[in-house]
């Protein structure tokens, strides 16, 4: 027989709180445990006491005081740390969570609030049909980029209520068979490639879910745009510390929504963090090509990344021309015979042309053991001789990823002047087709910063050939890589949207033409130019657009959204360590770039190639990277948790490692390795 005093010693009350919907039931009880009950025993013993029939498969007990999931159900509580002061609430691990998605439309849906981000947003990405969800990440707005939306707000009515998508019916779960994520060489195209809307034999797939057709159309075609009124009301950042406040909210991969203070119904905003758009195919990715196309197309239209108004008028065209092409689809039926394998954008629209057109392109296989070489007359500046006599031209030698300069052709055999490597440098386009100027800005890395060097080319092909040479070249890739051609394309189609010739029946009859050029534009832009005269210059642009299919045109806009110099980088406000001042770093999928934060000029560039190692001090909150050289860095992180940006490095590296193989599954392990850190 045990006594009284001995039971009293072994067991405790524990107090624990259910989160159910019955208000005529108790929420609190009092059990009486010992040490070594089991989590799953625990969970036995009080639904027991709860007395509601019903499934609780989805409940599990959250640790309030410690933020954590006990999802070890096999673990005891002493194993647990669990004791008498703990407070344990037993509530579902699914709950309900608005996200915005890039084409700013709100979907409520149930997502895991137990499992990793990483898991949850696969699993979101999934009932969405968006195909490599490790592309984007959750992100919670911070509170400088709502500060001028709510000083808007205080003079305004309330608006109407927001068109809120409602998918809670189908919660999300990784075992739901919708769709797989990936897609193998047999599956059916589930998508028009011409229109991006759903195939008639997808029609019935979404039915069966809570993705009907008419909510397939909200997520993969884009709808009327926003008035200058909703555009003045967003956030709109006018310096690099304000692009900097943009990525200070991403979620950590590696952590729960509720360990990261997130509550149910709480917004969130879906995006594309990672910039390495892999295996896109019109054909299964017409959610995923529409949402990208709105995240580039709201960083224009919201400055989020610089462009030039010649560019910022093919944007406009593009977008118009969309629009134009939605309105006027025909119902006419296209061939998709193209079974040829797709990567990133250019890939993307061959893919399309090769669909239109009925038939596959030749492929001429080039002889791999010859590497190609420019050679040209082209002109040189230097940036601290900016008057005309320093502009000088010369013979210029590209082999490899060098390029050399000589006095003249004929000495060209000797040794020449300065030769420049391009390996890990920044390369900037400096063109503008009106003025028939097309340079080339270097930003070549040396041991005391940045070396800057532009050329400048006589024509639009000289010009297309030696930046897709200077492209590679930064990349450690030589003009024998197969990227080589189509890079010069890529840079020839952009050139050919900005060569445009005034049309003059457009021109001369803009209030003809059914169009809200503000629309389109960025207000700095709206600004600058009345109505009739930005509908004229835009009509002159979309000359050479008109002609685009939807997803061609899609396609183009992200083109050339990727060309633009500042194209794929995140900011954040660091100290490197030594530094007196603060800095700031963006973040490529390649590269870090150090920017000095009064003048926004590039100091120095390291490649992700190069690196050694990294890692981070978790007691002061520094990051330290090495790479070859001896070259070593250090800083800390002011505008965001230094998680982000190891999480941002270890990711890019995580992207770099896939391949083509379309039955992979994603080593989700590997991901934690490389962005987790040992906090």
């Amino acid at each position: 027989m045990v006594s009284s005093t001995e039971y009293g010693s072994h067991t405790w009350d524990l107090l624990l709180t259910v989160d159910h919907q019955y208000e005529d039931v108790e929420k609190t009880f009092l059990l009486q445990v010992t040490g070594d009950l089991h989590v799953g025993g625990l969970m036995l013993k009080l639904v027991e006491a709860i007395k509601i029939a019903q499934d609780w498969s989805d409940y599990a007990f959250w640790w309030e005081q410690k933020k954590c999931w006990l999802l070890k159900t096999h673990w005891t509580l002493d194993k647990c740390g669990v004791q008498a002061d703990a407070k344990l609430i037993f509530t579902t691990q699914h709950k309900v969570l608005r996200l915005r998605l890039p084409n700013m439309k709100t979907v409520r849906l149930k997502v895991s609030f137990s499992s990793m981000v990483f898991r949850a947003v696969s699993d979101i990405c999934k009932m969405l049909n968006i195909r490599r969800s490790e592309e984007l990440s959750l992100l919670k707005q911070s509170e400088g980029t709502l500060k001028k939306k709510k000083k808007k707000d205080k003079n305004s009515k309330e608006p109407a209520t927001e068109d809120i998508l409602n998918l809670c019916n189908s919660p999300v779960s990784s075992g739901s068979p919708a769709n797989p994520g990936l897609y193998s060489k047999t599956m059916t195209p589930i998508y028009d490639p011409v229109s991006g809307s759903p195939a008639s034999s997808t029609i019935t797939w979404f039915s069966d879910s809570s993705l009907a057709k008419q909510t397939c159309s909200i997520l993969a075609l884009s709808h009327p745009t926003c008035s200058p009124e909703m555009l003045a009301e967003m956030y709109q950042p006018q310096t690099l510390a304000d692009k900097a406040k943009l990525n200070a909210g991403w979620l950590d991969s590696s952590r729960s929504l509720m360990e990261q203070g997130v509550q149910e119904e709480d917004q969130l905003l879906l995006r594309f963090k990672y910039y390495t758009f892999f295996d896109l195919n019109p054909k299964y990715d017409a959610v995923r090509i529409n949402q990208i196309y709105e995240q580039a197309r709201w960083a224009i239209l919201l400055e989020e990344i610089d462009c030039t108004e010649e560019e910022m008028l093919i944007f406009a065209a593009l977008q118009a021309q969309y629009h134009v092409s939605k309105l006027s689809l025909s119902s006419e039926t296209q061939d998709s015979t193209c079974d040829s394998e797709v990567d990133e954008v250019e890939a993307a629209l061959s893919n399309l042309e090769v669909t239109l057109e009925g038939g596959n392109k030749n492929n001429i296989l080039e002889d791999i053991t010859d590497i190609p070489k420019l050679a040209d007359n082209l002109k040189i500046i230097r940036p601290k001789k900016l008057a005309l006599k320093a502009i000088k031209t010369y013979w210029f030698v590209f082999r490899d990823t060098s390029i050399s300069y000589f006095k003249n052709k004929e000495s060209a055999q000797g040794e020449p002047i300065e030769k420049l490597n391009l390996k890990g440098c920044e390369v900037v386009p400096d063109v503008n087709v009106a003025a028939k100027k097309f340079g080339i800005k270097l930003l070549i890395p040396v041991a005391d910063g940045m070396n800057e060097v532009y050329l400048r080319c006589d024509n639009e092909d000289q010009y297309a050939r030696w930046m897709a040479a200077c492209v590679l070249a930064s990349k450690g890739r030589t003009m024998a890589d197969s990227s080589y051609q189509p890079e010069v394309q890529k840079i020839l189609s952009f050139l050919q949207m900005k060569n445009w010739t005034m049309c003059s029946q457009a021109a001369s009859e803009p209030e003809n033409v059914d169009m809200k050029p503000e629309c389109f534009v960025s207000p700095r832009y709206t600004k600058k130019f009345k109505s009739k005269q930005l509908t004229a210059r835009i009509l002159e642009a979309h000359q050479n657009v008109s002609q685009m299919s939807l997803v061609e045109a899609k396609l183009r806009f992200i083109q050339a959204w990727q060309s633009l110099p500042e194209f794929g980088l995140s900011y954040y406000i660091v100290r490197f360590k030594g530094s007196k001042k603060d800095d700031v770093l963006g973040v490529s999928y390649n590269r870090l770039i150090r920017i000095d934060m009064a003048t926004g000029d590039p100091i120095t560039t390291w490649r992700f190639s190069n690196m050694k190692q990294w890692n981070v001090n978790w007691e002061i909150r520094q990051v330290a990277i090495e790479f070859d050289q001896n070259v070593s860095i250090a800083f800390t992180c002011l505008s965001a948790d230094c998680k982000i940006i190891h999480e941002y490095i270890g990711g890019y590296i995580f992207l770099s490692t896939r391949s083509k193989d379309h039955n992979e599954t994603l080593d989700e392990e590997l991901f934690h390795k490389l962005t987790g850190g040992q906090e």
